[in-house]
């Protein structure tokens, strides 16, 4: 394969791999704070210390899956956020509002904190459904038309109950005593919405894009692609069976988090799948909407620096601040 064929699948699937980085890491802490409500005043304290050494850093990772697709993919990218541009703005406003609450509650006064503690649970619950509205925006090819938008609200209520998953999980793993214990009833809440929502997600979308039907029912594609779905029902169940206080008090409290990770992760193979070669599925392929090949090359240089230095610094994150999380102190 020359240049000008095989750069743009390497930044298709650098473009894929920062996206989904990026939904994990900053999902559970979106997840986290749409949690807060739940919560009394210092189990949030203790919630905001879980996600405080990362959750900005998460995002990073956004930044960098939207940078890739302005240079690498311009056509797509005006494409992509001319259809999008509503939900878009909400999710920066949302992202802007967490940010902003985060840190006004740092030095806020105790009357205030609940004030806070409402803009990052609202902050949190509008960047997961607008990102929800996109992806299901997306996967319908951007197309008009009451199919289409009715398959992005479902989508759009279904994201942010996988974050409260994904967030849940992530507090039996970063917390301990009665939290841990509110956190694994709060991940078994969440769950069932989570396991409807990914069976309806699977049936709706074949019948949402003609592309998706044709790919995954194909003889003998079907065959091979099946260890997705059962894998992915596997891992799901073995998070419900492992959410349980006994699991989350033991050394094993990581396997919950992992497992729904792992569905996420099989869920974007999946979409990858369905889509590639498509950066809009049946409008624009990867090698139309790309940038000139010189122009590729030198974003590689950028990218073969930037990647392994974002990487670097998000993998030393997590392991400086491994372990429980320790009780918020603003001193």
């Amino acid at each position: 394969m020359s240049l000008a064929e095989w750069l743009p699948v390497v930044f298709l699937a650098l473009m894929g791999t920062s996206m989904l980085v990026y939904v994990v890491l900053d999902g559970y802490d979106l997840g986290v704070g749409m949690l807060l409500p739940n919560a009394d005043a210092a189990e949030r304290d203790t919630m905001i210390a879980s996600i405080g050494p990362f959750w900005d850093a998460n995002e990073t990772w956004l930044v960098l899956g939207v940078g890739i697709l302005l240079i690498a993919f311009p056509r797509a990218h005006g494409m992509v956020l001319g259809a999008l541009y509503l939900p878009v703005a909400l999710m920066l406003v949302g992202l802007v509002l967490r940010g902003v609450a985060f840190d006004f509650r740092v030095k806020a006064q105790d009357r205030w904190k609940p004030l806070w503690n409402r803009a990052f649970f609202a902050g949190s619950l509008m960047a997961a459904a607008a990102q929800g509205w996109m992806l299901g925006r997306y996967v319908t090819g951007l197309q008009d038309g009451w199919v289409s938008t009715a398959f992005a609200a479902v989508i759009a209520v279904l994201l942010p109950a996988a974050y409260v998953l994904l967030g849940a999980c992530w507090l039996v793993l970063k917390t301990e005593g009665a939290l841990q214990r509110r956190a694994v009833g709060w991940a078994r809440t969440a769950w069932p919405a989570v396991a409807v929502g990914m069976a309806l997600i699977s049936l709706a979308t074949p019948l949402a894009s003609e592309t998706v039907r044709a790919r995954w029912f194909a003889m003998p594609e079907f065959i091979a692609l099946l260890p997705i779905p059962l894998v992915t029902v596997a891992a799901l169940l073995g998070a419900r069976a492992t959410l349980e206080p006994r699991t989350a008090e033991s050394r094993w409290c990581w396997v919950p988090f992992a497992l729904v990770v792992l569905v996420f992760v099989l869920g974007a193979v999946g979409l990858a799948y369905s889509l590639f070669p498509y950066v809009v599925i049946d409008r624009l392929t990867i090698w139309e909407a790309a940038s000139a090949t010189e122009a590729l090359v030198v974003i590689a240089v950028g990218c073969a620096i930037t990647v392994p230095v974002i990487a670097g610094y998000t993998v030393f994150s997590y392991r400086v601040f491994r372990g429980k999380a320790s009780p918020l102190d603003y001193a």
